[in-house]
């Protein structure tokens, strides 16, 4: 029997479109304002232009899409081209979470999975205990919404 939920959620959406375009579209921070019903800009920071292990960006968010509104530092933490794009959300010192992309070929599209992980040190433990089954779903409903209107564009 498992005793601690799991600190996180992901949610896998099927686009017909090619690896390499569904690849470009999650890859780009700077696009994620056109999808995401809760981050509405990012931009690259610090000197960063692209994505990498170790670029840096900002997310300007509005919480649960009411606020409050704030800027997310983020550094990118996986990059395997065309397979995996993962961040951390938090400064250099404290990680809150992790934000990330998986992409696989299925026939003649791509299946990408959208997906976030809480740290799981106790402060988050806590806060997953308390408000993780409200601040899931609405997770799990942002990144279906993100992906969907990505397929749209995508498919278009």
């Amino acid at each position: 029997m498992r005793l601690l939920k799991p600190l996180g959620s992901e949610v896998t959406v099927h686009i017909e479109a090619p690896v390499a375009e569904v690849w470009a579209l999650v890859s780009d921070v700077t696009r994620i304002g056109e999808f995401s019903p809760e981050t509405f800009e990012a931009r690259w920071t610090r000197g960063s232009t692209g994505p990498e292990v170790g670029a840096s960006f900002a997310g300007h968010v509005k919480r649960n899409g009411i606020g409050p509104t704030y800027w997310a530092p983020c550094t990118v933490t996986k990059y395997v081209e065309g397979e995996l794009f993962e961040f951390s959300v938090g400064t250099g010192s404290i990680t809150l979470n992790n934000w990330g992309y998986r992409l696989a070929a299925a026939g003649a599209g791509t299946d990408v999975t959208e997906y976030f992980r809480l740290q799981p040190d106790l402060h988050m433990r806590l806060y997953w205990l308390l408000l993780g089954p409200l601040r899931g779903r609405t997770n799990d409903r942002g990144m279906r919404t993100t992906l969907e209107r990505m397929k749209k564009v995508l498919e278009a």
